[in-house]
């Protein structure tokens, strides 16, 4: 091994050989004061984009206990069910309704019927471990929806169903074993389409039925 001498030695003190201390060239010059007013353009892109982008969803959050959440999503699935799919209920809430949808290991719930062009507030909420809320339209494309669904937390959410069609719920966050069967559904409907009879409705016709007629039966 040769020992560097002091001509070729290198240090904070000793200048390195070469031409690294003349001048950039006008054309280095030029790319370098691009790329600063790029990196500005972007720097002032995220807080104007973030105020004037209307891409922050707009809603509600708060703390909720999940055994609540849970008891509200209950009292919304009895007071709107129109039917049953698969063992979920299936629920059609009126215009400008609060609708409830919870996740859980490994299903969403309930099944919701909505309207085009109708405002909601959609209350999402996990009852027991982290979920992802992503919607996927069926023979479609992703759509730009995507939230953390976080259990203790109520995240509402206002929405106006722009397109018709079958959506399903996919959870993008790894919640267990059976991740990967998490799949709900919401089903946007036209406007103009018709509604479906409450079930609590159907239930007290078929319950006020047999009692007329015992009544016409005790008249007679």
């Amino acid at each position: 091994m040769t020992a560097a001498t002091p001509e070729t030695a290198h240090s904070g003190v000793v200048a390195p050989q070469g031409v690294w201390w003349k001048p950039a060239h006008k054309a280095e010059k030029t790319w370098v004061a691009i790329a600063f007013a790029w990196c500005m353009i972007l720097f002032a892109m995220m807080p104007l984009w973030h105020l004037k982008g209307q891409q922050n969803p707009s809603g509600i959050r708060g703390r909720v206990d999940p055994g609540r959440f849970m008891a509200r999503t209950q009292e919304f699935i009895a007071a709107y069910q129109v039917g049953e799919e698969n063992g979920y209920p299936v629920v059609e809430p009126p215009a400008g309704a609060d609708v409830y949808m919870i996740a859980m290991m490994w299903r969403w719930m309930p099944v919701l019927r909505l309207r085009e062009g109708v405002s909601y507030t959609l209350h999402l909420s996990a009852l027991d471990v982290n979920h992802g809320f992503s919607l996927i339209q069926v023979n479609g494309n992703a759509q730009n929806v995507n939230f953390q669904i976080v259990p203790g937390y109520d995240y509402g959410l206002r929405i106006v169903p722009t397109k018709t069609g079958e959506y399903r719920v996919i959870c993008n966050e790894f919640c267990g074993i059976n991740h990967h069967a998490m799949v709900g559904k919401i089903v946007v409907l036209d406007a103009t389409a018709p509604a479906m009879p409450f079930l609590k409705d159907s239930t007290a016709t078929a319950a006020a039925a047999p009692a007329a007629d015992s009544a016409k039966g005790g008249a007679r």
